[in-house]
């Protein structure tokens, strides 16, 4: 019964559009036919009207068999989306669309449960790290307690980057858009580089400018670090490291140059690339991932500045960012 119901449904503009032709040929007809001849006309009706019942039932037939497959169909719970499938069958699209919603959030979920399970480990490794801080420094051996030092540093500089690509990922991490002032931020990523800067016996030239920009000062601070800790990788002439904070009209620049082994022309516009390396290959000393900078790129577009990058290879690298003022577009006042 529910697929006659169905059918009736289904086919109603037809049926009723079928009837009405009946009917309105019927009366044409019953117009010419004499009174003494009407039962042609019956007859006539009565052939179209089996032809109808008999296209009718191998149509419902039709219909039935196919309802009956569609009905198991929706019972999958798999998409059966099939390019042979007609697109009036506008239950199977709602079918799907359910399961790939269902499939996208079960992605996002996983996602996140794995995201939120880095971001839990990488907090827990820090408790045994502080504790081999402490360790090496009962180590009796001077060049010994030196390297095991260096080893610590880096892989707390690993982690606090492991953390903070988590937070670039996470749409739950809301920015803390706010009046920061600008030196105070370079000093902050100075102090979390300073064992890598003394053990290179970098010489620091900074002038300190009295300038406030609107930015999430925890990702500026890790913008500056990926740049400082760059330099410090990558140096080859007099470790030196300048940095320049000054105003240029409505906007605020701020610029980190090193004396390194530079970027090749052919890499410069794509150094922001993710997994890009470039050609150097920094004499074997470091295995470049290529994510450094794109994560910087990454973070940088979110606050709303840019950056861009000039070098001469062999001569000096160069980093600028430019901070606009942002408070409309963060609605900030």
């Amino acid at each position: 019964m529910k697929y006659l119901i169905a059918y009736f449904k289904k086919r109603s503009f037809v049926l009723l559009l079928i009837c009405s032709v009946c009917i309105f040929y019927h009366l044409y007809f019953l117009c010419l036919v004499t009174l003494e001849q009407p039962e042609d006309l019956f007859y006539l009706d009565f052939l179209i009207f089996v032809f109808l019942v008999c296209v009718g039932v191998w149509d419902f037939l039709r219909f039935k068999k196919l309802r009956r497959n569609l009905d198991f169909l929706l019972s999958q719970d798999t998409v059966i989306w099939q390019p042979d499938f007609s697109f009036e069958y506008a239950d199977l699209m709602e079918h799907d669309a359910r399961i790939y919603q269902q499939q996208y959030q079960d992605l996002y979920e996983a996602h996140c449960d794995l995201q939120d399970y880095f971001t839990k480990w990488c907090h827990e490794v820090k408790l045994p790290l502080s504790a081999a801080r402490l360790m090496q420094e009962r180590i009796s051996t001077p060049v010994l307690r030196a390297d095991m030092k260096l080893q610590l540093e880096k892989i707390n500089q690993y982690l606090n980057t492991a953390l903070v690509g988590c937070k670039i990922q996470s749409h739950l991490y809301d920015l803390q858009m706010k009046r920061v002032n600008l030196a105070d931020c370079v000093r902050t990523s100075i102090h979390n580089q300073q064992f890598f800067l003394i053990q290179k016996h970098f010489e620091l030239d900074i002038e300190y400018n009295d300038l406030s920009v609107y930015t999430d000062k925890e990702w500026l601070v890790y913008i500056l670090d990926q740049l400082i800790s760059n330099a410090v990788k990558y140096t080859e002439g007099p470790p030196l490291l300048k940095i320049r904070m000054f105003s240029e009209g409505q906007r605020i620049l701020l610029t980190v140059e090193d004396h390194g082994e530079g970027i090749q022309p052919a890499d410069i516009r794509r150094i922001f690339d993710k997994g890009y390396t470039g050609q150097n290959h920094h004499n074997g000393r470091y295995r470049s991932t290529g994510m450094g900078l794109y994560m910087t790129a990454q973070m940088i577009e979110k606050l709303g500045h840019r950056i861009q990058a000039e070098s001469e290879p062999g001569i000096y690298t160069r980093f600028t960012i430019t901070f606009s003022d942002s408070r409309d577009y963060f609605y900030l006042t």
